[in-house]
């Protein structure tokens, strides 16, 4: 499936569901902190220019501005993290005993493993961004920051087992660790955030 991000939602669907290799589970969560970047966005596109808010409104154009970046460049995982599956794929189907294959399966899995471990940062700031409008977005749309948490949650667990699937087989367990560890502490802080904003909003509905 090429262009992934490109054709319609039920196309996608319909390719994330079949035994088609890619899109898989880190396509889906790169998409997934996508929306929830995009949810920021409405978030701050509702806030602006309402007076009640004008305190704020700098903040909030700084956020938005962000969001925007985050939105597009999550979009852009979904295709990398495809391309990076192709070539770990066939090296996979190298014979075990080519001199070679350790190599070329170490570079490919240090390739597949940096999509879904940029996936995570970018997540972790999507949380930090709802977390922001919480206070400083429009009250009105207040259940979409909770909305947005949710899937930029989503999406670190997502990429977080993406990232445990190629650092399992590297054979350098010194860069598999320090990227486990990195990884690891990301999600152990940003989950806690992130059920924070859910719950204030829920909160604020019962």
């Amino acid at each position: 499936m090429e262009n992934m991000t490109e054709t319609s939602c039920r196309a996608f669907a319909e390719a994330l569901a079949s035994k088609a290799p890619v899109p898989g589970g880190g396509g889906a969560s790169a998409l997934a902190g996508s929306l929830g970047a995009a949810l920021c966005s409405m978030v701050g596109n509702y806030t602006l220019g309402k007076p009640k808010y004008a305190a704020v409104e700098a903040d909030v154009r700084a956020i938005l501005e962000e969001a925007e970046r985050l939105r597009t460049r999550l979009l852009d995982l979904v295709e990398e993290d495809a391309a990076a599956f192709a070539p770990l794929s066939r090296a996979y189907g190298i014979p075990k005993d080519d001199p070679g294959r350790g190599e070329i399966m170490e570079q490919c899995l240090r390739d597949a493993a940096a999509p879904p471990m940029e996936m995570l940062r970018l997540s972790c700031r999507v949380i930090e961004l709802h977390q922001a409008l919480l206070e400083k977005g429009s009250a009105m749309v207040l259940s979409d920051v909770g909305t947005g948490a949710v899937l930029a949650w989503s999406a670190l667990y997502g990429a977080w087992l993406n990232v445990k699937v190629n650092t399992k087989s590297m054979s350098d367990r010194a860069y598999a660790g320090a990227m486990n560890q990195e990884a690891d502490g990301m999600v152990e802080k940003y989950w806690k955030i992130a059920e924070g904003v859910y719950q204030s909003v829920m909160g604020r509905y019962s």
